[in-house]
């Protein structure tokens, strides 16, 4: 009763993100109890395994009392403390020099936003005036790539390059520009170097359309994770890294996602081997527990703005920016990684990409792709051809629930693509489940009538 109470009052009143507003009122909503290291528990008493980590951020797991302890007590000591006024709070301080200690190169200066998309959103604001300070105003037009995802606020879905955070809005993008994914398994290229040139040669050739004299920044993930879990050939990151270099405009890291040892290390930008200008992180920042985000600013970003502001102050900020609870929680997390926590995901991490790989010869399954625990199954009606599942089966939504029907969780996009994100704490057991029960949802699909009528 319980239960159908919640649902009936979700129906009412809650607005959920990213939904379809009348398919949520009719399919209702699905109700978690609890939830410990890698396992969920919903209201009906449903044990799944969370191969999703909520939405790619609960990367310590679930249930660290040491979490909630620290959480506790900074409430009981400072539960808030604004950063205007030239006040703050130790834990946020302390925060800020422990991810500058980390971070690549001289990324020695943390703005803390809410998360993922106001961190996003910060950037824009700070490139925009960075370049007002340099007597460059005209620097207004930015570059991301094509399936990538930078956020869902007015500005950073404007650099976000998925049709639904733009269709239906009418909100005009004349300053955001897109040059093509790397997506391997799709690209027309043949090597993976021909990737790397083409990409290089398209921003180039963007650059130049647009103005070398008006274009402020270049934005991008280093692994695309909303757009497909989508793995750039070696060596990609830092070639565009280095032509961002030469055309002398800034080079945003979106770490979002890969961020806090989803990839391996702490930040996937020290894998690629490159020191972006600005770096954005959230969700593993404080393993989804609380809300909190970061900008990095290199040293030269930091000192040009401050030069240009003088005593001026820089009007950017957010009430909770820097919030003491959600620091206190970040700081505990950050002990827990690499308490064990890394190594323990880099290990699980591989077995993960083994595990995956042994679905590569299912008649349903065309690529294979990650790094670490991010990874992605696409799914085909034609190997050769590469043909997608049919939109006419819903394969998000018909996915995501046979995957839950067998007790786990991932994340099921609309092209027929498997999204992996575990957390970090899972075990061999749960890893081989995650595969075990992949494999008996792409049975299940094959023995669909409609998957079946479509097949090659």
């Amino acid at each position: 009763m319980l239960t159908n109470s919640l649902v009936e009052l979700d129906r009412q009143h809650l607005v959920h993100p990213v939904s379809s507003f009348r398919g949520h009122e009719a399919r209702g909503v699905r109700v978690l109890r609890s939830a410990k290291g890698a396992t969920v528990t919903d209201a009906e008493g449903r044990e799944l395994i969370d191969g999703f980590a909520g939405l790619w951020c609960v990367n310590a797991g679930y249930g660290h009392e040491s979490v909630v302890e620290a959480a506790a007590e900074q409430m009981r000591k400072l539960p808030y403390a604004t950063g205007y006024f030239d006040l703050g709070a130790e834990a946020p301080i302390r925060l800020a020099a422990e991810l500058a200690e980390r971070s690549p190169g001289d990324l020695n200066h943390i703005y803390f936003s809410l998360g993922g998309s106001d961190a996003v959103d910060s950037t824009i604001r700070f490139i925009r005036y960075y370049w007002h300070a340099k007597g460059q105003p005209q620097r207004d037009q930015f570059i991301s790539v094509e399936q990538g995802y930078h956020g869902s606020t007015t500005m950073g879905a404007g650099l976000t390059a998925l049709p639904g955070f733009h269709e239906g809005f009418g909100v005009p993008y004349q300053w955001q520009h897109k040059i093509s994914s790397h997506y391997i398994y799709r690209n027309p290229l043949r090597t993976e170097q021909e990737i790397v040139d083409a990409s290089v040669a398209e921003l180039r050739a963007k650059v130049a359309a647009i103005g070398e004299d008006k274009v402020a920044a270049f934005y991008v993930e280093p692994i695309q994770g909303s757009g497909g879990v989508l793995v750039p050939p070696k060596g990609w990151v830092k070639a565009m890294r280095d032509a961002c270099a030469e055309l002398d405009i800034l080079f945003v890291a979106d770490e979002v996602i890969t961020g806090f040892g989803r990839t391996g290390p702490l930040f996937a930008c020290a894998e690629e081997g490159i020191v972006p200008d600005l770096m954005t992180t959230a969700k593993g920042l404080t393993s989804g527990y609380v809300p909190m985000g970061a900008v990095f600013m290199r040293d030269h970003v930091y000192e040009t703005i401050a030069e240009g502001a003088g005593a001026k102050a820089v009007g950017h900020g957010f009430t909770y920016s820097a919030h003491p609870v959600s620091a206190a929680v970040a700081l505990e997390v950050l002990r827990l990684y690499e308490g064990g926590l890394l190594e323990n995901g880099r290990k699980a991490g591989a077995r993960l990409m083994a595990g995956l790989e042994t679905l590569r010869g299912h008649p349903l399954v065309g690529d294979v792709r990650g790094r670490g625990m991010l990874a992605a199954v696409e799914l085909v009606t034609d190997k050769e051809k590469k043909t997608p599942l049919p939109a006419a089966v819903q394969p998000a939504t018909r996915l995501f629930d046979r995957a839950w029907e067998q007790g786990l969780i991932v994340r099921s996009f609309a092209q027929g693509i498997f999204g992996y994100a575990p957390p970090l704490c899972c075990t061999d057991a749960e890893i081989d489940a995650i595969v075990e029960r992949t494999r008996t949802v792409l049975d299940l699909t094959l023995e669909d009538p409609e998957i079946r009528a479509v097949l090659a």
